[in-house]
Parts: structure tokens; sequence; C-alpha cells
């Protein structure tokens, strides 16, 4: 994004706002830094856009290989002269910062595995491949980042949580649903520029290529999915409350691991009133207001001068 966009355009996509609204409670520190790796992440989705829509192979491969290593040594890459690869390092350096390695260690898998996702959609929409609605939806876990978004909760509430309760279904089932309901929502929102941007990965775009709907059958569908997650996650989070409740045993570390995993319940549920909020504030869905439905006005069709 030129510097003139940058002050046109950047308090008006709300993107630390939409942080803000989903981790409370969370120390300034890590809330800043959680902030700043989110507007990374929406510049990184629009740099992996623009490679495929001016058909630069060479240069997404580039940059995949770039971060995976800096996701391993963030250190060494602070200065890289790819400022996108130096600030993902700059928030790797923060984000390593406030919980111990095997905390750190989990996230780097999980974002290893987000890069390589970001990759198969690339060759998805390089081959005009659109993804089953099953295959979607396991896809789209990974492009959003569903787990990055959920381990990020524990240094918010200040706490590693041990394997045992992370990966208890009690508490993992509320997590998903919050990130679905983000998912799907974003998908229904996006939707109007991802069919003018002639895209391939969105539930819409599957459910009316695979499935046979008209638009405003998958338009329909993807609304009773969203309300679905809302229903079922009304009941999940109550189940993981009564769970963190009976981790208080009567020990010190269970009155911790009681308050961080009702903290991290009650930010699932901050999800769904921020995503909503997020997706009508923000001008990165502004559709009907553009020059060019497929192309937001911050970002530049020209491919001179990209990197």
């Amino acid at each position: 994004m030129p510097t003139d966009m940058v002050e046109e355009h950047a308090d008006g996509l709300c993107y630390t706002d939409l942080m803000a609204g989903y981790y409370l409670g969370a120390p300034d520190e890590v809330l800043q830094a959680i902030a700043d790796y989110s507007a990374w992440f929406f510049v990184w989705d629009d740099r992996h856009d623009r490679d495929i829509v001016h058909g630069r192979p060479a240069a997404w491969r580039r940059l995949r290989f770039r971060l995976h290593r800096a996701l391993d040594a963030p250190r060494d890459h602070l200065h890289h002269k790819d400022p996108l690869v130096a600030g993902f390092a700059d928030s790797m350096v923060r984000l390593y910062s406030f919980l111990p390695r095997t905390w750190n260690a989990r996230f780097a898998r999980h974002f290893h595995e987000v890069i390589e996702a970001y990759d198969r959609e690339y060759r998805n929409r390089a081959e005009r491949i659109v993804p089953t609605v099953e295959e979607y939806l396991a896809l789209r876990r990974l492009t959003f980042a569903h787990w990055i978004w959920t381990d990020l909760l524990e240094p918010s509430a200040g706490c590693e949580l041990p394997d045992l309760v992370r990966n208890h279904p009690v508490y993992r089932r509320p997590a998903l649903l919050s990130q679905e309901f983000a998912a799907w929502y974003n998908d229904l929102c996006s939707l109007p520029k991802e069919i003018a941007g002639d895209e391939v990965h969105n539930l819409g775009i599957s459910l009316i290529t695979h499935e046979g709907r008209t638009l405003e059958e998958a338009v329909a569908e993807i609304r009773r999915r969203v309300e679905e997650c809302i229903a079922e996650f009304l009941v999940a989070e109550q189940d993981a409350l009564r769970f963190s409740d009976g981790l208080a045993d009567g020990t010190v570390r269970g009155k911790e691991l009681s308050a961080a995993v009702r903290a991290c319940v009650c930010n699932m549920r901050n999800w769904f009133s921020t995503v909503y909020w997020f997706h009508h504030e923000s001008g990165r869905y502004r559709v009907d207001s553009w020059d060019d439905r497929s192309t937001p006005p911050y970002v530049t069709n020209e491919t001179a001068g990209e990197k």
C-alpha cells in the first residue's frame, strides 16, 4: 500500500480494532503485538492475492520460503530487505516473548501449516480449481488460521494451557465454532468481491459450483450455517465454563487454570460481536463503493514496483 493510501485508508480498515474487541483483558503489550500481527496478516493476504492476479509464482514461492524461515528464526530476519518478511519477524519476536518455548513451538507449527495452506490456495487459483464444499471447509480452517487465533487466547490470559486442557473436546468445541462463524461470515460478506474477482475460494462459490445452488440459495445456506454456529456455540460455551469451574481443585495451579480457561472461553464469545462489527465497518468489505468490485481501492493493480 503506498504511503498516501496508508494515510487515507488505514484507520478505516479497522484491522487493529478487530483484535482489540477479541482479546479483552490482555495486557497492553500483548494486545499491541496481536493487533500488529493481525494488520500484518491482512497485508500478507493482499500480497498473496496480487501475486496470483499478476501471475507471479516465483515471487510467491520466495515469500513462502522466507516466511517459513522467519517463523523459525525471527531475529535473523528483523532487517530483511522485504518489509513484509521483516514485519513478520518483528511480530514473531514479540509474540514469542510472552509464554514458554513450548507455546512458541506450537504457534510456529500451526503457522507453518497456514503458509502451506496459502500455497494450496495459490495453486487452486492458478489452475482454476474450485474445491468441493468439504475440501474448502478443511482448507478454510487453515487459511483463516483457526488455531492461530485460538493459540493467542493464551498469552492474552497470561497462561499457557496444558495439552490435556487445550485439547479437551469441551474446550476445543467452542473454539472451533467461534472461528467457523468468523470464517463463514467473512465468506458471506466477501462473496460479491470474490465473485467479481473470479475467485475460487469461498463457501458460496463451492456451493454454486459443486451443489448446483443459485447465488440466492448459496447465500441462504451460508446464513444458515452462520446461525447454526451461534446456536451451537451458546451450548458449547456453557459446557466449557463448567469445565473451567471443575479445574479449580483447591490448588493454586487449579485456580490459575480455571481462571485462564474462563478468560479464553469468554473471549471466544467476543469473536461473534467483533467480527460482525468489523465486516460492516471496515473499508475492506465496502464493495459497492469501489470503482472495481474485485479490487479494494487501497490495493494497486499495477505490477510495476510491486515486490
